[in-house]
């Protein structure tokens, strides 16, 4: 079942249409809300929501606890734990988000008691982002597909650069206004996001306003990166989006969230200006990250 959109009355509020991942026009709706919106919301989905709840409340705990100087990020590898001083800042924003965050990879060094469930997690993202790149790929115009360089799912097969961040927004004190994520677009090919353990993402729509996207506690947001845009030659178009400063009846929690992010190997020619390699360093740079 699909809740399809439609053009809103005067004074309704605007949503994401959500998906069910098990139907049969699944992929058309997918690819649809994907041009839209550059996102899309998914339900019935194969990601097990269970361990994700297991890996927010385990990683809230470990980071109230501190983490360990053996796991502070790298500057090279750029794996491990990047505190609020090291935290990215959006393209043009001169002010750090406010979070902290692990980032794992299947290389990566991660706590020993905290890695299952993130390895199992990562292992089944793959699998359902090969099945959502397979989809896009069936619904582009067949002359944009004759022009990638190899099939969008084989872009990430045996990617070193796939990238799983656990992100924490700490509480922030009432009446202070601090970006838990500026807005931004994001550099990868898609972003799996499974449901937070609180609201607050907005997208901004191609007429300028920005619209919550509905935090369900049993879906997984997809949303384009820049990656895909470059090699879809604009047709598919990521969208900016940002967490939104708390309001006072969520500032005194703090939000975890988990998204994965979807790399190519550094090889893979993107289009005839970028390889994938030559795009993510562009893009680390201009962040302030390397």
């Amino acid at each position: 079942m699909v809740n399809s959109p439609h053009e809103p009355y005067a004074g309704e509020k605007r949503e994401l249409p959500l998906i069910d991942y098990n139907a049969a026009d699944a992929p058309e709706a997918f690819f649809e809300s994907l041009k839209q919106y550059g996102f899309a919301t998914l339900i019935s989905h194969p990601l097990d929501m269970t361990r994700v709840d297991r890996i927010y409340g385990a990683w809230r705990a470990h980071f109230a606890e501190g983490v360990a100087t053996e796991f502070v990020m790298d500057p090279i590898r750029q794996d491990g734990y990047f505190a609020l001083d090291q935290a990215e800042s959006a393209k043009g924003q001169e002010v750090r988000d406010y979070k902290e965050y692990f980032q794992f990879y299947q290389w990566g060094r991660c706590p020993s008691h905290l890695k299952p469930d993130l390895e199992a997690h990562f292992e089944d993202c793959l699998k359902f982002s090969t099945t959502l790149l397979r989809w896009v790929a069936q619904q582009l115009p067949s002359d944009i597909v004759s022009r990638l360089s190899m099939p969008l799912e084989s872009m990430i097969e045996n990617s070193a650069q796939t990238m799983l961040r656990v992100l924490h927004y700490p509480p922030v004190e009432s009446g202070i206004e601090l970006p838990r994520a500026a807005a931004h677009e994001d550099i990868n090919l898609l972003t799996i996001l499974p449901a937070s353990d609180g609201p607050g993402l907005e997208l901004q729509l191609s007429d300028g306003e920005w619209i919550e996207v509905v935090n369900r506690p049993s879906q997984v947001v997809v949303n384009i990166g820049d990656m895909l845009q470059e090699a879809t030659e604009g047709f598919l178009r990521s969208t900016t989006h940002r967490v939104a400063t708390p309001d006072e009846g969520q500032a005194a929690s703090g939000r975890m969230s988990l998204p994965l992010f979807l790399h190519p190997r550094p090889e893979v020619t993107l289009s005839s200006r970028y390889t994938a390699d030559s795009y993510l360093g562009e893009r680390l740079q201009e962040l302030g990250v390397i």
